[in-house]
Parts: structure tokens; C-alpha cells; sequence
């Protein structure tokens, strides 16, 4: 009896090793959610997204340009360059290629606008012009849909460019896209695969668009300064390599910052090298300053208390750099569980600054005042756990604050902390404010709008935009609306 249990068992045991070897083949992974919570799903590999999205390219080069284009680039050409450029990515410093100059400004295009993650002022909040807000029951209809490379980071937008950072099988790339009709402009490539199994695989800075050119980081720590109008480099440089530094167990994730003629970088490397500003225009290293374990916050210039400073968010702190690195102003202590601070400090005020973060640490509005020399005094005007932002940052509207407090969202008042509502599960998505709305992009690739008000949660509709799992920031200009995910990309005209 026991020999024919055994024998059954074993049976049993190898359908489902057999039927485990099936579904692993056809895709079937351990998946996890910003929260933390393990399941089985489908997602992209990055190897089959590239063929994807290589097959969709190819086909749009084949088809008519649009009647009036932004000038394109072709491609495999930029391609084979960047190829070439990354063949000797020990070298320093010095211009891989000559910079391409910038054409003049087309009339065509729109000025620049959301030319940093977040917007340009790294806040969420879109200021260039009203937009509609009356959304169908049924949902908005793209002006385009299409297949994209995997990764985390958002858009910028410039003239009339979306740029961005896919993982396309071995490589990350730079892509340029055109706005109206989603046609791709222009890549810039090199080998660089960063696989983590919780976070998930690719790039997650966002690019910074500058003056005509684009600076991108990728997850292992390559920095380019691309020409925005061809892709071509005009210098290179790994910010791990050159700091000393180990990656962070969910790669690069900070935004290039430009503040003067520098461009600011995290590589979180020890003995001075935390934070890293090269010269914007060459590429050699300016200065560098702290010993901060990195985290996956982005730098943010701002103004406190009539200073200019530069904001950082490390593994253990909240500190304030002056402009040319040499002094800190202030710093705050704030540790997280994983040494997760990943979301973005919120100025609240002429002297104020809200941040929070996940995992049960919760949120606080810290005052800065004049204190000893050139340093600021800081003190909590208020901290509690009603607003947690784990990988997530909140908005500014009318001196109350709206984020997702993990997975739901909630507005709480600026000035005392006291939670007004809270209500709609979204998910670990993204939130950003446009006409006194809130615009959410949820973690299961819906696109909702919710009127920010303290009187109560307000949804106004939701619909589905996206497949699969949404954690990229969207961004906007010009009155049109850009949204990515790991597998996806789309546009939605919002101009009234």
C-alpha cells in the first residue's frame, strides 16, 4: 500500500514539475507588486519586448511620414555610432563623438516645458495651460497606442520630442519620439541589462532635457549627454565606475539634475562621492560631496527660505547642498525600512518642505530658519503616518497635499497634518496635478481623474489605458498627456 502511494506521489509530483516546466516556458513568473505581495503572472521578457517593439518600428519606418515632421534620424545609423562608443566604455571623459549642433527652433514646435521628471520644477504639478477635464464616462480615446521597451521612467518633453529609457533585450535606449504621432525619431544604444527579480528589469531615471541636449542614466550607472535633435553623443561617462560606487540593489534611479552649467548625479559613492556634478557642456567632473549611502530619489533645486539649495534624499537623511556643492546647509535624519526613501521632497511653503515614505514611516513638514553661519536651522512642524509615499510623490493644491498613502489615495492639510479623506484604490500607481484636478495612472495600467478637493475623495472616471503592472510617472505638454508602462506607450489629447 505504501509502495503504491509513493509511486502515485511520484506521478503526481512530475505532472507538476512537468506542468511548472510548460508554464515557465511560456512566461508564467513569480511577480510582485508594489506593495510587496508575491503572485503568478505573464510579464513581458525583455528579449521578447524587443522583438516586439523591433517589429512595430520597422513597420512604422516603412509607412508615409507625416505631412509635416520634426526632422528624424534614422535608427540603425545613430545605432551603429552609439555601438561603437560603447565598445570602450572604460574610457574617461573626453567626447565619444562630436557634438551634433541643434537646428535652429522650428515655429512649429511648442517652447519646451516638461523637460525634468516630474515637470520642470520636479513637482507633479502641470502649469502651461488649462486642459480638459470634462473625460467621456466611456474613457479618452489615445491619439496613439504602441509597444515600448521595459523600464520605470517617465517621459520628458521638449519641441515637440517624448524622450525616454527602455530596456530592449541586451541594451538600454535613449529613444526620441515625436508627440503627435508616436513615430520614433531616433535611439541611442549601449549593453547594459540590469535584472532584479522584485523591482523587475531596465532603466528607471528619468531623462533631463537641457538647452538641446539630453542627459540619460541608465541602471547600472551609464551617463550620456545625447544632441536632442539626432541622438548623437556628445560625452559619456558611468557614474559608478567613476565614483567608486556599488549599485543600489533597484539600480540608478535619480534624475540627471542641471543647476548652472552642472549636471548633478547620485552614484551614493563613499569618502565624497555620494553626489557628483559634471560640466553640463564637456562632461569633466566639477565637484562631490557627502559619504550618504544613495537612494532612489531624485535631486530637486529649489528655494528655502530665500536660498537656493539643492535637496538630496539619501538612504538615512534629507540634506540641503548649496548650488556649488561646497557646504551643507542643512539635513534632517529619515530612515525606512530597505533604505527605501524613493519619493520626492514636496515644498509646501517659503520655508517648509513635506516628505514621506513607505513601509509604515510616514510623512512630516520640517521648517528651515536661519541658524549658526550658513546653516539652517530645521524642526518637524508636524509628523504622522496618514500620507506614506513608498515609491510615489505627492502634489501641492490649494495648501492641502494629495498622494497615495501606499495603494490609496488620500489629501491631508499642509499645515497641520490632519487627514481630510481618504478613498479609490489605485494601486502603487502615479499621481500628478493639472487644472486643480488630480491625474492617476494606476499600478494596473487604468488612467483615472479625480478632482483635487479636501472635501472629499471625488472620482471622476477611470478606464483602461495600459496592460500590465504601471509604475511610470506620466508626463505632459503642450495640452497632450504621455504614458508609459513596461510593455506600453500612449498619448491623450487633453487641449480644451
Amino acid at each position: 500500500m505504501l509502495h503504491k502511494t509513493l509511486k502515485i506521489a511520484a506521478i503526481v509530483l512530475g505532472l507538476l514539475l512537468v506542468t511548472a516546466g510548460v508554464l515557465y516556458a511560456v512566461g508564467l513568473r513569480i511577480v510582485v507588486d508594489g506593495g510587496g505581495s508575491v503572485g503568478l503572472g505573464f510579464p513581458p521578457s525583455a528579449e521578447r519586448q524587443a522583438e516586439v517593439v523591433a517589429r512595430h518600428r520597422e513597420a512604422q519606418r516603412a509607412q508615409p511620414e507625416p505631412a509635416a515632421p520634426p526632422p528624424a534620424v534614422t535608427p540603425a545609423a545613430n545605432d551603429a555610432a552609439a555601438a561603437d562608443s560603447a565598445a570602450a566604455p572604460e574610457e574617461a571623459l573626453a567626447p565619444v563623438a562630436a557634438a551634433t549642433a541643434a537646428p535652429p527652433p522650428d515655429p512649429r514646435r511648442p517652447a519646451p516645458y516638461w523637460t525634468d521628471f516630474r515637470g520642470p520644477s520636479r513637482d507633479g504639478h502641470y502649469r502651461e495651460q488649462p486642459i480638459k477635464t470634462d473625460w467621456p464616462s466611456g474613457g479618452l480615446r489615445p491619439m496613439w497606442k504602441q509597444p515600448i521597451g521595459g523600464g520605470y521612467a517617465s517621459f520628458v518633453i521638449a519641441e515637440g520630442r517624448a524622450f525616454t529609457i527602455e530596456q530592449r533585450g541586451p541594451q538600454e535606449v535613449a529613444a526620441a519620439y515625436d508627440v503627435l504621432t508616436g513615430r520614433e525619431l531616433w535611439t541611442n544604444r549601449w549593453t547594459a541589462a540590469f535584472r532584479e527579480m522584485m523591482g523587475g528589469d531596465g532603466p528607471r531615471a528619468t531623462p533631463t532635457w537641457d538647452e538641446g541636449r539630453l542627459y540619460v542614466l541608465g541602471a547600472e550607472g551609464e551617463l550620456r549627454c545625447l544632441d536632442a535633435a539626432s541622438g548623437n553623443i556628445n560625452w559619456r561617462t558611468n557614474i559608478l565606475q567613476d565614483a567608486g560606487a556599488s549599485n543600489l540593489q533597484w539600480g540608478m534611479s535619480g534624475a540627471p539634475l542641471i543647476v548652472d552649467d552642472t549636471v548633478v548625479v547620485l552614484p551614493g559613492g563613499r569618502k565624497g562621492q555620494s553626489v557628483v556634478a559634471y560640466d553640463k557642456h564637456k562632461g569633466g567632473r566639477v565637484w562631490a560631496a557627502l559619504d550618504d549611502q544613495g537612494a532612489y530619489s531624485s535631486p530637486m533645486l529649489v528655494t528655502l527660505g530665500d536660498v537656493r539649495q539643492i535637496l538630496v534624499f539619501t538612504a538615512s537623511r534629507l540634506v540641503a547642498l548649496t548650488p556649488d556643492g561646497q557646504a551643507v546647509l542643512w539635513d534632517h535624519p529619515w530612515k525606512t525600512t530597505y533604505d527605501v526613501n524613493a519619493s520626492q521632497p514636496l515644498v509646501v511653503g517659503d520655508n517648509r518642505v513635506f516628505i514621506s515614505t513607505g513601509y509604515g514611516t510616514g510623512a512630516t513638514v520640517l521648517e528651515v530658519t536661519p541658524g549658526t553661519g550658513n546653516r539652517f536651522a530645521v524642526r518637524e512642524v508636524w509628523r504622522n503616518i496618514r500620507m506614506k509615499n513608498q515609491f510615489t510623490s505627492s502634489l501641492l493644491h490649494d495648501g492641502h497635499i494629495y498622494g497615495l498613502d501606499e495603494a490609496i489615495l488620500a489629501c491631508v492639510n499642509a499645515e497641520t497634518g490632519e487627514l481630510k479623506w481618504k478613498g479609490g484604490r489605485y494601486g502603487y500607481g502615479q499621481v500628478m496635478l493639472a487644472d486643480g484636478h488630480l491625474i492617476v495612472v494606476t499600478e494596473d495600467g487604468n488612467l483615472a481623474l479625480v478632482r483635487a478637493t479636501p472635501e472629499s475623495h471625488q472620482e471622476i472616471v477611470r478606464f483602461p489605458v495600459l496592460d500590465g503592472k504601471t509604475w511610470n510617472h506620466p508626463a505632459m505638454a503642450g495640452g497632450i498627456l504621455v504614458v508609459r508602462n513596461l510593455a506600453e506607450m500612449a498619448a491623450f489629447d487633453l487641449r480644451r
